[in-house]
């Protein structure tokens, strides 16, 4: 049964690495013939080949499982003709709503719509003061409500980078095929309204549960540092954490227990088991001896489990959740039926179930740490359970019993989870045996139980509970800020490559080995080159050019043998969050680049400077150079540190191993102009690598060309790649600066169908018609060039298909 259980878990992952899916007849019948194979083999009664065939057919029923879920999840199309028509569309909030400072999101189970065939669930944004529009206020909106909206949808779409996240999966695993906004001032027949303040049925029901109890934490704790932390103890919504808490709780390796996880599931769990099998024990104090009907031991595993289950709803259903409600149901059913089971066939079973309800699980990082932690401590321990206490020991020696046998459980997991932490994550907290040494008894035994007792119990004692609560995250998170500020508190280095990943894997095993086998130290040499690699980089003369998909906006890295430059930081998304610490910083992360040599801001519209704060304080910067004005907060902090920073001029040029780069605009009497618009001001570089040139020309207009091509000799603009400027915006790319420049590719950085509809078609068709190349980040996702005898061109979206992409 393991064995066929692994098969369909490996199975299922294959199939999310498939650029396309199988046809839907081929995969009902390889499905059929699947049960059938594992049907036949389950009456053999002999053993030989048994584990090859039940791990051949495992793989092949997860593959076609994993196929058949993802054609009926793909099916529900909006179509491409119906991306931004108005539609009215009527149905019900289906989600917890997150509500920012700009609107409301949240996801809408559609039962009607008029004037397109519309999927059964979208996602849905309502801002407040749409665009230039008069101010509209959003919709207090709340879950199980049944309103009318008129809408404006597109089908999922995403940023695409190398190691970056994938929206567009996401939306797939949540049911969600369509996204959009709704339109605030819709037409007067149809506007915007509230058909019914409850629509009954078993999922509104739990979301609205868990936004009374969110609102009532809000409220008891209004203006706290940390009340989004409680609430993501309660209800699992970690949306209200700031990125800066999350940088703390990370670089300590705590970020596991800011949620609802396996250990607090657990641990609820076991509380309830052991007041319901006291209580049944004892009849409830009256004279009906329970116990004789039914024993107290199957009602503790009927409490637990129920407890469980309903803790597991507030969490969203979660991948750590799943898989400690599925062990503890294993457990109990185990329990009724009077049967013993191992621990490895519960962590299978619950792998099973997992992966049988959603197979796009395997996706996400936290199904291997889940998982991979529970095997990390079943390996460790199997077989070596200490030998019991005798009953005549005291207190103490219990208590230090127990502490050790805690010890020795978080040195496992640490020690275990090493190579895959670095797989997924690119660095490991070295503080984190430490950290959660503290952390896990006080958020499990302490916080967790208050914040839910303060949740559920009447005002006023909720509220002191919950205030509790607070103070101690409060004191908690002082600490953890403490770690994570020193500097040896993280370790990291770029994603190691499979082979290196299995041989650490390996050594793991050695050093988790049972006392007795040789040398078990040696383990930690399989982790030399997971922990020591360096950041990979283009030989002398060369270059590498990566233009990243960050939606409407720019940012490009330049790498030459030793040296690094990011141009633009891409746009602002909202005010904790921008193309820095959504898309550059963990691909730095991931490549194990922990400093970039230069930063050129070419200007501060938020498209281009958005990202310049988080990429500040994330990653170690040697100098900045931009046309942001005096005052700018990136200009501040650099000159506040005192460190290098000044004003893009032309004639400032630098060499890095053979590779020369030219500044050539603007001009240093542009900085005192403050007649000049920012796009004016734009840093433009000009970059020789051998025989090939680059020029990133940020959001110059019509007059900087035409002042680029006054003052310049003839050739000197030519470049065999153009960073379109301004993204192709219809104030650019003249036809006389085009001649000039005379690129064979052209790139443009823009958002997928965005407002300004950059790039414009006459521009678009201008290079077209030239005979130039051009690639579109919100096509292709992020375009990688290789500059050396000749340029080599990486579209990630063509060199990571996947079927849900929909191309």
């Amino acid at each position: 049964m393991r064995t066929l259980i692994l098969g369909f878990a490996a199975g299922a992952a294959w199939l999310q690495t498939q650029a396309s899916l199988p046809s839907q007849a081929g995969t009902l019948l390889w499905v059929i013939a699947g049960v059938g194979i594992i049907a036949s083999l389950a009456l053999r009664h002999h053993a030989h080949w048994r584990c090859v065939v039940a791990l051949a057919a495992g793989v092949g029923l997860g593959f076609y499982w994993a196929a058949w879920l993802a054609h009926a999840a793909m099916a529900p199309q909006l179509a491409l003709a119906d991306e931004g028509q108005d539609i009215v569309v009527t149905g019900t909030v289906a989600s917890l709503p997150y509500r920012f400072e700009q609107g409301v999101r949240f996801n809408f189970a559609v039962e009607k719509a008029v004037g397109a065939k519309v999927p059964p669930s979208i996602a849905l944004s309502w801002y407040a003061g749409f665009r230039d529009a008069v101010t509209n206020d959003v919709g207090d909106v709340q879950p199980g409500e049944r309103w009318r909206l008129t809408v404006r949808l597109q089908r999922p779409h995403g940023n695409a980078n190398p190691m970056g996240f994938d929206y567009e999966a996401w939306l797939l695993e949540q049911g969600v095929r369509a996204t959009g906004y709704v339109r605030p001032q819709p037409r007067a027949d149809t506007p915007n309204v509230r058909l019914a303040a409850f629509v009954p049925g078993f999922g509104n029901v739990v979301e609205a549960s868990r936004a009374a109890l969110r609102a009532r934490i809000l409220r008891s704790l209004e203006g706290k540092q940390y009340a989004g932390v409680i609430v993501a103890l309660v209800v699992g919504d970690q949306r209200a954490i700031p990125q800066s808490d999350w940088q703390v709780f990370n670089r300590t390796g705590v970020s596991h227990l800011i949620s609802i996880s396996g250990l607090h599931i657990t641990m609820i769990a076991g509380l309830f088991a052991l007041g319901a099998g006291a209580l049944w024990r004892r009849s409830f104090f009256t004279d009906w001896q329970l116990p004789l009907r039914l024993p107290a031991q199957k009602v503790a595993a009927l409490a637990g489990a129920l407890a469980a289950f309903l803790y597991v709803l507030l969490a969203g259903f979660g991948v750590p959740a799943q898989r400690t409600l599925y062990m503890l149901l294993v457990v109990a059913l185990a329990l009724w039926m009077g049967r013993i089971t191992s621990i490895g066939h519960i962590l299978c079973l619950a792998l099973g179930v997992v992966v049988l309800l959603d197979p796009w699980a395997v996706l996400w990082p936290g199904f291997w740490l889940s998982f991979g932690a529970v095997a990390t401590m079943l390996y460790a321990t199997a077989g070596r359970t200490a030998a019991p206490m005798p009953q005549q020991a005291g207190r103490w020696r219990r208590l230090r019993a127990a502490v050790a046998l805690g010890a020795h459980t978080q040195y496992v997991v640490t020690v275990g989870l090493v190579p895959l932490t670095m797989l997924l994550f690119s660095q490991v907290s070295l503080v984190s045996p430490v950290a959660n040494a503290l952390a896990i008894p006080i958020i499990s035994l302490l916080v967790t139980p208050l914040s839910l007792a303060g949740s559920l119990l009447p005002a006023p004692l909720s509220d002191g509970l919950l205030l509790l609560a607070h103070a101690i995250v409060q004191m908690l998170a002082q600490v953890l800020e403490w770690l994570g500020a020193r500097r040896f508190a993280v370790w990291t280095a770029p994603a190691p490559p499979m082979w290196s990943f299995c041989w650490a894997l390996f050594g793991t095993a050695w050093l988790l080995a049972p006392r007795g086998w040789p040398h078990r130290w040696a383990g930690m040499l399989g982790w030399l080159r997971l922990l020591t690699a360096l950041p990979s980089s283009p030989p002398p003369g060369h270059m590498w050019i990566t233009a990243f998909d960050v939606g409407q906006g720019m940012a490009v890295l330049v790498e030459t043998h030793e040296h690094r430059l990011l141009y633009d930081t891409g746009p602002a998304y909202s005010l904790d969050s921008d193309g820095a610490s959504r898309v550059i910083v963990p691909y730095l992360r991931a490549r194990g680049i922990g400093k970039l040599d230069g930063v050129i801001i070419s200007h501060s519209d938020l498209d281009h400077a958005g990202g310049a704060m988080s990429l500040l304080e994330n990653v170690q910067v040697g100098w900045l150079a931009s046309s942001l004005f005096e005052g700018h907060p990136a200009v501040e902090a650099r000159r506040a540190l005192h460190q290098p920073y000044l004003h893009c001029m032309a004639g400032q040029s630098w060499t890095w191993e053979g590779v020369h780069f030219a500044m050539l605009h603007p001009l240093p009497a542009s900085h005192m102009d403050i007649a000049l618009k920012p796009n004016a001001r734009s840093c433009t570089v000009k970059i020789t690598a051998g025989k090939h040139f680059i020029l990133l020309a940020g959001d110059i207009e019509a007059a900087q060309e035409a002042q680029l091509l006054a003052r310049s000799m003839d050739g000197e603009l030519a470049a065999d790649v153009l960073l379109a400027p301004h993204h192709g915006s219809g104030t650019s790319s003249t036809q006389a600066f085009l001649n000039a420049v005379h690129p064979t590719l052209a790139i443009f950085q823009v958002g997928h169908r965005n407002r300004y509809k950059h790039p414009k078609a006459q521009v678009y068709a201008r290079y077209g018609d030239m005979g130039i190349a051009r690639l579109r980040t919100d096509v292709e996702g992020a375009v990688v060039l290789e500059f050396g005898e000749g340029i080599a061109v990486t579209r990630y979206r063509d060199s990571r298909p996947r079927y849900w992409h929909g191309r």
